[in-house]
């Protein structure tokens, strides 16, 4: 990557979703993606399937009305065919050629290889498999960097192990409620390689509270009891839980970059809002102590 990571990065899962090519629910979020890619954050985050599409598409249109350097700072990632599950190197290759087109760039900094379930970390890493598809492009110089950005940590750790990859992004597996990604990061910081952590609110349970899903999912009696737990500790401490959930991965030494989804320029304002408020320092120790006993 030619730019260092900002503390956060932007995320756009939802960026687009539903918006028909002309209309002014697509103008508004061009208008909104101007906003993400003027904020200062160094980099906007992507997908060639997020919103079917549609958030690469609408990245493409902002680009055109803005610095050329935005363009630089535009992460993407390689999806599975959606038709026919195939995840190898030619499908790498196409998935690589359609968000450049959709986009409007040549050259990425970096390029994850996105939730790659439909092979084996075997068969990702085998010759004419998904991963040689990706050393392809870093070897041709059209990507800076190529990253692994999945789910399941004990297969995250499978694709560092091979040394192959420079980055590494895990989504809700470290925050105040699990740290199960903390061997995976430490292991990708050894190597040198770039962290991001994804989704610091455990999918919004951490700012909506008990009425919101842990992980996309119901919340389990004991994510619930420790959710209470938290809020009773930030009251405490007179500070928004959603801060100290924020707080805790841009403060960690094994993140290098906090992704954040935010599709709106409102929610762009309220990430900042949130990022600038100031956790006092007692609070750590009294989390720390939380977390142990939870995974004693």
């Amino acid at each position: 990557m030619t730019t260092s990571p900002s503390p956060l990065t932007l995320g756009t899962s939802g960026l687009g979703r539903g918006s028909v090519p002309g209309s002014q629910e697509e103008a508004a979020a061009v208008a909104d993606t101007l906003a993400l890619l003027r904020s200062g954050h160094a980099y906007v985050d992507t997908s060639n399937n997020y919103s079917d599409g549609r958030s690469e598409a609408v990245i493409g249109l902002a680009l055109q009305c803005t610095d050329p350097d935005a363009a630089t700072r535009v992460i993407t990632k390689v999806d599975v065919d959606p038709v026919t599950g195939a995840f190898d190197r030619d499908r790498v290759l196409r998935s690589f050629e359609e968000s450049t087109v959709r986009l409007g760039v040549e050259r990425l900094p970096l390029l994850h290889l996105h939730d790659p379930y439909a092979v084996s970390v075997a068969e990702a890493m085998a010759p004419g498999g998904a991963v040689e598809g990706l050393r392809e492009l870093r070897d041709a110089g059209v990507v800076g960097a190529i990253g692994i950005a999945t789910y399941p940590v004990d297969e995250m750790r499978e694709y560092v192990a091979t040394g192959v990859f420079d980055a590494v992004l895990s989504h809700n597996c470290f925050t105040l409620l699990d740290q199960t990604a903390a061997p995976l990061f430490r292991e990708a910081h050894e190597r040198g390689m770039t962290v991001f952590n994804a989704a610091p609110f455990a999918s919004g349970i951490l700012v909506k509270g008990a009425s919101s899903t842990y992980t996309y999912r119901e919340p389990s009696p004991e994510i619930l009891a420790r959710l209470a737990q938290l809020q009773e500790l930030c009251r405490a401490h007179a500070v928004e839980l959603a801060a100290v959930a924020l707080r805790f991965s841009l403060r960690s030494p094994l993140v290098d970059s906090t992704v954040v989804g935010v599709k709106t320029r409102a929610r762009l304002e309220a990430l900042d809002r949130l990022a600038a408020i100031d956790v006092p320092d007692e609070i750590w120790p009294a989390l720390d102590s939380l977390i142990e006993r939870w995974t004693a």
